[in-house]
């Protein structure tokens, strides 16, 4: 079934059951010169989950990689220099920093897959247990149980 767009009238895509739909949410974007090598790396060291990845060969357009315990990335190939790109990130400008509940075990985890350690395994004055690495596109990556702080009541 096709969903029609309340401001248009238009088709606005397939329907999507209410109970399927992620909340809005924050997705950083970030590219790469070998996307499909990074989704692997992310995948496999990580473990974000490959929820879609569009594009012919090795050209990604658009991939989602989802986070288990919620939010996620999305990426795609960094555009040849004649092409008109919109959203110019370069390749290894990203940083994140992604909550984890074991963060012992990604550690383990993100190191077994080749990860370049940053910061070892360590507790902050702030109570997190933290560590950060880097990918093998030179993107920063920062692990830890932080789940900052609430919100001030409205």
């Amino acid at each position: 079934m096709t969903r029609l767009s309340q401001e248009t009238g238009r088709s606005a895509g397939p329907e999507r059951p209410a109970n399927k739909t992620p909340p809005p949410q924050v997705w950083p974007t970030l590219r790469a010169r070998d996307a499909r090598a990074l989704i692997r790396f992310l995948v496999d060291a990580f473990g974000f989950e490959e929820t879609v990845v569009y594009g012919d060969g090795d050209r990604v357009d658009h991939a989602q990689l989802s986070w288990p315990h919620g939010g996620g990335i999305m990426l795609g190939s960094m555009r040849e220099p004649d092409l008109q790109d919109n959203w110019p990130v370069p390749p290894g400008s990203f940083g994140a920093y992604v909550v984890t509940d074991d963060p012992d075990a990604l550690f383990a985890r993100a190191t077994a897959a080749g990860a370049q350690v940053l910061a070892e395994l360590h507790e902050t004055d702030y109570g997190s247990r933290d560590f950060a690495i880097r990918d093998p596109e030179g993107n920063r990556w920062s692990f830890g149980t932080y789940r900052g702080e609430p919100r001030a009541s409205d």
